[in-house]
């Protein structure tokens, strides 16, 4: 039978020979790391005999109390029953109680086991079982804690090996697949965008090289550091932390285990680990919060992300201002601005792009209809699946769709944005409705792009992420929506003809006639999609000619809302200046989500080949790179927003005369009122739906609980909102001496 291995050394050995020999630079000992962690500035000096003497009255040992050094404010009378190995360096100890919450204990050290550890000034150190290599920060408070203990080949959570480590221990992120082939090396530091470049482009063997390469850089390969734990830090009632580098200000209570992490913490954000958490090889952002039961092993928790109530999180990247609550995820990618709160909800092998809400009962990522755990599932910006949705791998959605309850049976790939997405058991058909949240839900899309950008606590905003709903990403979808639901319709007109549908060409031009015309004729067709489902049965599409209609009505209000701006900020005397502000060749272009982040595709194929020519060398390279495309986002974004413009109006906008800018800006303030008035009809369906006010006694209850709906601060700004639109617009026409 096999047994426990267990080495026996010489007991003067424990404290001492942290780092092996052969990893020792020459002309070094095996403090020289350590030394160079050690910045608190604090001179420390040998005990004195009567310190000494005193020590060991109050119950302390030491293998060698000529390797005790302390400072000059020393006080050897708060150091009780302690036993010490190895070279400890203590701070200052002064007679003071450090309180924390309802934590309030007398400063020094305690009832612990001490090996080879530096201390700040005025620590307390309580009932620690086993304390070994750390560096502690002043007015840190540790206490009832098993084990705090740093090993020689510490990487708190980085991806990296240390000198004469195999490569089969490397900690690699398993995201978006579960067949490994979509792994990360995860690294301090890492922003979603990263996740998403490397994660992608597998077939490129040596961008993949790059990024590996940009991580060994980042992340040296010595041997010998030790565990961190910053200032001001408070841990209490933790059982087992191995491997863990601390930030200042962070707040451990009731942890179960922590092994292999970096716990960002300090001016950017402060960390809470809580109750019942068990967290394994990972790195955790600032501002972060855990509480109550979480499993997290293999994970990235970026900044202000918060996971509770027994949420599991397993090789994932978890994005900024993101939320899980007592559901399991797994080999995910989730880009910021994310809720998943609620119980039994599943998500596994998934690339969400951002401001998604996962309902309860929801199974995104069933392998049922695969040989093997290798498919996978893309979300676009906005993802919002209902209560008990299933999916399946693999399926792609545009953004902002909306999946209403259903077990869907097959794959699915739905281009067409802003849709309500229903699976119809009865008829066996899949239902489509574009255009969904502008017709139904205005108030919840509206709301959820402030809220959002309200919410975004991040102090590093390298990433310039997108929250408006009408973006270059959105945008362009739409307009591709608008020509599938030309041919779609164009190929019901000619079938209910009893005509050849086959030339798509014929068939756009039949459907974009009917639309643009507003043909009633279109409500009275069965829409059928196309390639939207791996299955036999029918897609429909609803509500076509309202859709379209709408698309065409927002894509003016956003480009007549960018044209706006470029007034704004240039302040053209007149038409004709406006005019020679507008470039002649403008276009829309590709765009793509680099992990909320938008930019051209042009941008990104910059970016990748500035990595292989070794323009961008590292991680921080790149990041820079993040920084001066978000810099330029706001005007790439206004000449992609004129662009879009110029084709949904078929005007060129630099040729544009008084009375086609009234009409578009006309159009804008017809948009803009019927936008507002939408987000206050839909949120007053709540207090009119006769299901939702039976619960209350009267309605004067309701508005107690509810709010009244005319107090709504959200429909209040909306309509100031509103109001000054229609200022500038008139302004500008008065401006611009433009009577229509």
């Amino acid at each position: 039978m096999a047994q426990n291995i267990i080495h026996k050394t010489p007991l003067d050995s424990l404290g001492y020979n942290f780092i092996k020999d052969h990893h020792i630079p020459k002309g070094k000992d095996e403090y020289y790391l350590r030394n160079i962690q050690l910045k608190n500035g604090i001179h420390y000096r040998k005990l004195t005999a009567f310190e000494i003497e005193q020590l060991v009255r109050n119950g302390n040992t030491s293998d060698n109390w000529n390797n005790i050094l302390v400072s000059d404010a020393f006080n050897p009378a708060l150091v009780k029953n302690c036993t010490f190995y190895g070279l400890v360096r203590i701070g200052k100890l002064e007679s003071f109680c450090l309180s924390f919450s309802d934590l309030k204990a007398p400063v020094g050290l305690y009832n612990s086991t001490i090996i080879s550890c530096d201390f700040g000034d005025n620590v307390v150190i309580n009932n620690v079982d086993y304390l070994s290599h750390y560096i502690i920060g002043s007015e840190v408070i540790i206490t009832n804690v098993n084990e705090l203990v740093t090993t020689n080949h510490a990487k708190f959570g980085n991806g990296v090996l240390k000198t004469d480590e195999p490569e089969d221990i490397r900690i690699w992120m398993e995201i978006c697949n579960e067949t490994t082939g979509r792994r990360v090396m995860p690294f301090n530091g890492m922003l979603p965008g990263d996740a998403f470049l490397w994660s992608r482009f597998r077939d490129d063997q040596l961008l993949q090289e790059k990024f590996k390469a940009f991580t060994e850089k980042k992340c040296d390969n010595k041997r010998g550091y030790y565990g961190k734990v910053g200032d001001r830090t408070v841990i209490k009632n933790c059982k087992i932390i191995k491997d863990v580098w601390v930030g200042p200000d962070a707040y451990f209570k009731g942890a179960n285990k922590l092994k292999n992490l970096t716990v960002n913490s300090g001016e950017a954000g402060r960390t809470q680990i809580g109750e019942g958490c068990e967290m394994v090889n990972g790195i955790i952002g600032y501002g972060c919060r855990i509480f109550y039961g979480v499993k997290a092993v293999r994970f990235i928790m970026a900044d202000h992300s918060q996971l509770k109530y027994g949420a599991r999180l397993i090789n994932s990247y978890l994005g900024q201002n993101a939320t899980i609550s007592c559901c399991e995820v797994l080999n995910s990618l989730i880009f910021p601005a994310h809720e998943q709160h609620h119980n039994n909800s599943f998500l596994c092998a998934a690339l969400v792009m951002g401001q998604s809400n996962i309902a309860a009962g929801a199974t995104i990522g069933s392998n049922h209809n695969s040989r093997s755990a290798d498919g996978e599932i893309v979300m676009g910006r906005g993802f919002w699946p209902g209560l008990c949705v299933s999916l399946k791998h693999n399926s792609v959605f545009a953004s902002f769709s909306m999946v209403s309850k259903g077990d869907y049976p097959a794959e699915l790939k739905i281009d067409i944005p802003f849709c309500l997405i229903s699976n119809d058991a009865h008829n066996d058909q899949l239902t489509i409705m574009p255009a969904y949240w502008f017709l139904y839900n205005m108030y919840a899309l509206s709301r959820n792009a402030w809220k959002y950008q309200d919410r975004d606590k991040r102090s590093d905003k390298t990433q310039v992420l997108e929250y408006d709903y009408l973006a270059p990403d959105s945008i362009n979808e739409i307009f591709e929506a608008l020509t599938k639901l030309e041919l779609y319709t164009g190929k019901a007109y000619l079938r209910s003809q009893k005509k050849n549908p086959s030339d798509a060409k014929e068939a756009i031009e039949v459907g974009r006639l009917l639309l643009k015309s507003n043909n009633k004729l279109v409500n009275q067709l069965e829409i059928v999609a196309e390639g939207m489902e791996n299955s036999k049965r029918k897609t429909v599409l609803v509500k076509v000619l309202a859709a379209y209609q709408v698309f065409e009505d927002i894509v003016r209000f956003y480009g007549v809302k960018n044209l706006l701006e470029l007034i704004h900020e240039q302040q053209p005397a007149n038409l004709a200046e406006l005019r020679k502000l507008i470039p002649a060749k403008i276009s829309r272009g590709n765009w793509v989500n680099i992990g909320g982040q938008l930019m051209p595709e042009s941008d990104l194929n910059d970016i990748k080949n500035k990595i292989l020519k070794h323009k961008i060398r590292s991680w921080d390279d790149l990041h820079e790179q993040y920084r001066i495309k978000g810099q330029a986002y706001p005007k790439q974004k206004q000449l992609h927003a004129l662009a879009a413009l110029s084709d949904i109006s078929q005007l060129p906008l630099n040729k544009l005369d008084e009375h086609q800018l009234a009409y578009l800006l006309n159009g804008a303030i017809t948009t803009k009122e019927w936008v507002t008035k939408g987000i206050h009809d839909s949120r007053a369906k709540d207090y009119s739906n006769p299901f939702r006010k039976m619960v209350y006694e009267s309605f004067s209850e309701m508005n107690e609980v509810v709010g009244k709906l005319e107090n709504n601060s959200f429909i209040k700004d909306q309509n100031n909102q509103l109001a000054t639109f229609k200022k500038e617009i008139q302004a500008l026409k008065k401006k611009f001496k433009i009577k229509a």
